[in-house]
């Protein structure tokens, strides 16, 4: 292996049995999409699904042209999206009435809000799994942190009204499915509705002080943070509010649910043994630098990158160049905002030169750590939240 690496892989005796080394594991391929970064990894075209690679994500906010691109049908055209016509609905059978707003009225009616939000594809890094799990096969790309302005959905849906026995919210898109066929949805999840009356869950038209990218949503979307970003729909169209679970497309097992305790690999697992992804698990991605850096032995090698743990606040990052054998800690920054992600950064000194991988490991604040390798194994591949690894060549 350090003949393929080009150096001795130092700590090779705790490298984890059966793992790729980092140096190589990753592959990158470029694919122009409207309105993104050429150097997003394009996972399909039909629907269109694009991740980050992890170097280009070292910003402390996500940039537009760089958050990734999670769709499970086709966009409206852009070309026909008039923000001025643009109009939401509220209804359901748990809505006291039904009304319909411009985009215009709810900017004019509702107080503005500002969150740093961090949305997360709840199969980011399904391509690890194994046996293999069906769908896109995310690496660690399928995550970002932007600044959404927009109107808390509480807001919204309290002026429409909302009857004692409301459960949950359920939206529509503009987005069609992939069939052409109009009586169908791509999808139309949806949150508790304690999810929904959160401060931070918004109905947002901007992110980073600019129009949400075509992509991702334009002109109006749900930002759910700390959820699977599924439940945070876009070219958002309709709210219901309901008296039951949501039923809408993609709501229904096995999509966006997990067992709802663990089995063996490959295990085939009943649909009603399936329970819906909430609130997501902690995770760690070093930004800085890019995996397969080299460096000299004289020098010291300053990591950065993010954390972040669902509704949780992450209480500490710390790093393994030794395949986990020993950690040192990280400095931590708080975050900007609940539910936004933290940034943490480090100064690394090697030992000797050759081959070593930096790992990277967040806890979060009641006490739950990434694993180091694939955490429970589930027929869709949901929550990988192993940690983040780069390689680093010390000559």
């Amino acid at each position: 292996m350090s003949m393929a690496l080009g150096a001795e892989m130092v700590y090779a005796a705790f490298f984890p049995e059966g793992m790729i080394p980092a140096a190589l594991a990753h592959s990158e391929e470029s694919f122009a999409l409207p309105g993104k970064n050429a150097n997003l990894v394009v996972l399909n075209d039909r629907p269109i699904n694009a991740e980050t690679p992890p170097h280009l994500l070292d910003d402390k906010l996500t940039p537009g042209d760089l958050f990734f691109v999670r769709n499970n049908g086709i966009p409206p055209e852009q070309k026909d999206i008039d923000p001025t016509t643009w109009t939401l609905e509220i209804g359901g059978e748990s809505a006291r009435t039904k009304k319909v707003y411009t985009l215009a009225e709810l900017k004019q009616r509702f107080t503005p809000y500002t969150y740093q939000l961090t949305l997360e594809c709840g199969g980011n890094g399904r391509k690890e799994f194994n046996p293999p799990a069906k769908g896109n096969q995310w690496s660690t790309g399928a995550v970002g942190c932007a600044a959404f302005t927009g109107v808390r959905l509480r807001d919204v849906l309290n002026d429409a009204g909302v009857q004692s026995d409301a459960v949950y919210i359920g939206y529509y898109g503009k987005d069609s499915h992939l069939s052409g066929d109009p009586a169908k949805q791509a999808i139309s999840r949806g949150v508790p509705i304690e999810k929904a009356m959160q401060d931070e869950s918004l109905i947002a038209w901007n992110m980073n002080g600019q129009p949400l990218p075509y992509l991702n949503g334009y002109p109006l979307r749900l930002v759910f943070g700390g959820w699977p970003a599924s439940t945070s729909g876009k070219w958002l169209s309709k709210i219901v509010i309901r008296n039951q679970v949501h039923d809408g497309a993609k709501m229904k097992a096995p999509s966006y649910r997990v067992p709802c305790n663990p089995v063996a690999p490959g295990t085939k697992v009943a649909d009603e043994d399936m329970c819906i992804i909430e609130s997501m698990p902690v995770k760690s991605l070093i930004t800085y630098p890019k995996s397969g850096a080299t460096i000299r032995l004289d020098q010291e090698l300053p990591i950065r990158g993010h954390a972040w743990a669902g509704e949780r606040k992450v209480q500490q990052v710390a790093y393994s160049v030794d395949f986990g054998a020993s950690w040192q800690n990280c400095v931590l920054e708080a975050p900007a905002n609940r539910l936004a992600w933290q940034h943490f950064r480090a100064k690394i000194k090697f030992p000797k030169k050759g081959y070593y991988e930096v790992w990277a490991k967040a806890t979060d604040e009641v006490g739950i750590s990434q694993p180091m390798l694939l955490p429970g194994w589930n027929p869709k591949g949901y929550l990988n939240n192993a940690c983040h690894r780069i390689a680093i060549k010390v000559v």
